[in-house]
């Protein structure tokens, strides 16, 4: 079933979202208003290195809640998901990749509401190479053991869809860390 968008409108616009109101006809002949938001996308990378992993403590003002995230942002208009998931990385935690990026995976983190769609890559060693020039993105920044992974998602610690899904993808391709 296949729902019909017959018309979009706009609620707001800004460089980072745009809110539509859609009128959408369901196969049954009702019709919605539907909200949606229009965003650019993202990249992102999980950082390995000797069974750990480089993330971020950060705090989300919109829900209030402080959790583990994996470095990732927007992709500038001349840049590759790659190049913009190594210049994220180093921007966000002064840590560069050092050897090749390799896709990890691809989420669209809410469909039913956004268009967000986030290009996640695994690198599998890095070097600090300063400080982060964004150092307002996180309270502190860790290489947490690979093993933790699990625990600190049951304990809440990681909550980000995004980083849910590259850290578990992650770990099905490395049982172990269970």
């Amino acid at each position: 079933m296949r729902w019909q968008v017959n018309s979009k409108r706009t609620l707001y616009r800004d460089q980072w979202v745009h809110v539509r109101t859609a009128d959408v006809e369901l196969p049954d002949g009702r019709h919605l208003d539907h909200r949606l938001i229009e965003t650019g996308p993202g990249a992102g990378a999980v950082v390995v290195n000797d069974g750990k992993v480089l993330l971020l403590w950060r705090h989300r003002f919109i829900t209030d809640t402080w959790g583990w995230e994996i470095p990732i942002g927007g992709i500038e208009p001349d840049e590759t998901p790659e190049q913009a998931a190594r210049r994220e990385v180093e921007e966000e935690t002064g840590w560069r990749a050092t050897g090749p990026l390799t896709p990890l995976v691809y989420t669209q983190p809410s469909p039913g509401l956004m268009t967000a769609e986030h290009h996640i890559f695994k690198a599998e060693d890095a070097e600090q190479i300063g400080e982060p020039a964004d150092s307002f993105e996180s309270e502190r920044i860790e290489w947490v053991p690979l093993s933790d992974i699990h625990s600190l998602i049951a304990k809440g610690d990681v909550s980000s869809g995004t980083t849910l899904v590259a850290l578990l993808y992650l770990s099905a391709e490395r049982p172990q860390l269970h």
